[in-house]
């Protein structure tokens, strides 16, 4: 029995028509007629434009053998192509023929970035179906124990790489890449001011012995209450934020060529306790009498000339307490992808929650989260130094220098860190044995306290892709600042026959009240 007419043609109304991927066959033939008759048109392309980003096979194949051709030093022209395409078919037409149709109809290379950025753009939107239908899929077949959240940050995860790269769900590369990329790396470090490969930290020593701070690395620094932990962390996120200068690249991003742009996420203290301590810093004023508003006018000139510097540097804050892992990473990956980020701070690991699961045991719960931040500092290509409390029994030792098994679940911590730095400060344990004054013991310590006065140590315990061992740094207490000691300080006293002369306690940096 047919059907009626009327309901024939509301059925193929409501059918879906099938619908082809964004593509533009065009622009890849135009883009690849004008490699082969200049191969400066790939140069145009070469900062973001992958194989991968053709519709074609065929396309793609070409374009893969042209770029290496280009890269070794040859010329990428039909006639040295075909030798690599075989013998397919390709609509009726040899690859020798298809690649001189190509040749021929190239008008100019002066469109060629339009080309490539179209071609780029048509690939993007592909990929973003692809999520999106999985996405779909997903939320349609997932069995009753998966958490929307699951997927939610799955998704996320996957839209953030694809907007910062193109890439996602990871592969092999060739290896020739990764060192192309290694000998990048070297020749900026050449470049550099300082000679550093990583972010200069503006702590002199501290970059000398690290190379700055690596992308990629996650970095430990631990310590007990009062070493100075988060002021050491401010100090160096605020160097690296005031130093950051952008240059736009052709493809409109911003590329970082000193300092960075700094995401800080304080789970302990409030965006405004972190300010007022970076005010003190940067000021001269302690930080107490800012907040009890015991100040002079001429130290509220200060603070105001401190604080108008700092409006316009790239320092962002997130100050949410009791954050999962999974949470920090979703937000860290949202300023990436809107503001930038060059370091992460996480001020400080034992704050964090796990997924839920793993709850009921803590050492887990840490190694969930440590595995967590390498694979986020991996991810977003950044260093991440993330502060981390020890455990009771430094107090225990005549020797309170911290070592790797005073981390607290030191398991993981010690494992996946990259780094692991320790600020240390024997004025601290020093100033809290002082004896009764006048005594024989009170004139010793008082000497002992004159030579560790305003000195700090961050004591390398354990560094991957370098050597550990110990930085002597300044710290003064009153405005919580670690800086660089000056050279006298730095190598000690004098030797031989200029040792009368002493050693004067100068410091670079230092600014009295």
């Amino acid at each position: 029995m047919a059907l009626p007419n009327a309901l024939t043609a509301n059925l193929e109304t409501v059918q879906p028509e099938y619908r082809v991927p964004p593509h533009n066959i065009d622009a890849e033939q135009a883009l690849l007629g004008a490699i082969m008759v200049n191969n400066d048109a790939y140069y145009r392309v070469s900062d973001f434009l992958l194989p991968e980003h053709f519709m074609e096979a065929v396309h793609r194949q070409i374009f893969e053998v042209a770029v290496s051709l280009i890269k070794a030093g040859k010329l990428a022209t039909p006639i040295t192509l075909k030798t690599y395409l075989g013998d397919a078919d390709l609509g009726g037409v040899t690859p020798m023929q298809y690649l001189a149709r190509l040749a021929a109809e190239a008008t100019t290379v002066i469109n060629a970035g339009e080309y490539g950025r179209t071609i780029y753009d048509l690939a993007i939107r592909r990929r973003l179906i692809t999520i999106g239908e999985d996405l779909v899929n997903g939320a349609y077949e997932a069995p009753v124990e998966a958490a929307p959240r699951d997927q939610i940050e799955a998704t996320e995860r996957r839209l953030y790489e694809l907007a910062e790269s193109g890439k996602y769900d990871g592969g092999f590369q060739k290896f020739s890449d990764a060192l192309t990329a290694a000998i990048d790396m070297a020749a900026k470090a050449y470049q550099r001011d300082g000679k550093l490969s990583g972010i200069a930290t503006g702590l002199t020593d501290l970059d000398a012995k690290m190379g700055g701070l690596q992308p990629s690395d996650l970095i430990i620094l631990a310590g007990r209450p009062a070493m100075g932990k988060t002021s050491l962390v401010t100090n160096i996120a605020f160097n690296i934020a005031k130093a950051y200068r952008g240059e736009k690249q052709a493809d409109g991003t911003m590329l970082t060529v000193n300092g960075g742009i700094v995401g800080f996420f304080s789970l302990e203290m409030s965006a405004e306790q972190l300010a007022t301590r970076i005010i003190a810093e940067q000021s001269g004023v302690p930080s107490y009498k800012i907040r009890r508003g015991d100040i002079r006018p001429e130290d509220f000139y200060k603070i105001t000339d401190a604080a108008r510097d700092m409006q316009t540097i790239p320092f962002y804050i997130d100050q949410t307490g009791g954050i999962s892992i999974a949470q920090l990473a979703a937000r860290a990956r949202r300023l990436k992808r809107q503001k930038g980020l060059d370091l992460l701070i996480v001020d400080y690991l034992q704050l964090l929650s796990g997924s839920g699961k793993r709850s009921d045991n803590r050492v887990q719960e840490m190694t969930e989260i440590t595995t967590g931040m390498k694979a986020l500092a991996k991810e977003l290509a950044v260093p991440i130094i993330g502060l981390s409390q020890l455990s009771r029994q430094v107090e225990n030792r005549d020797d309170k220098r911290p070592q790797l098994a005073d981390l607290r679940e030191s398991g993981s911590i010690e494992q996946d860190a990259d780094v692991v730095m320790f600020v240390f400060r024997e004025e601290y344990y020093v100033g809290n044995k002082k004896p009764r004054e006048g005594t024989e013991e009170f004139f010793a310590w008082e000497a002992e306290m004159q030579r560790v006065h305003g000195k700090a140590e961050v004591i390398l315990g354990k560094q991957r892709h370098g050597p550990t061992g110990t930085v002597e740094l300044q710290f003064d207490a009153n405005i919580t600042r670690f800086s660089n000691l000056a050279s006298d300080d730095r190598y000690g006293e004098l030797s031989g026959p200029n040792a009368a002369l002493g050693s004067p306690q100068k410091r670079i940096g230092h600014q009295p009240e």
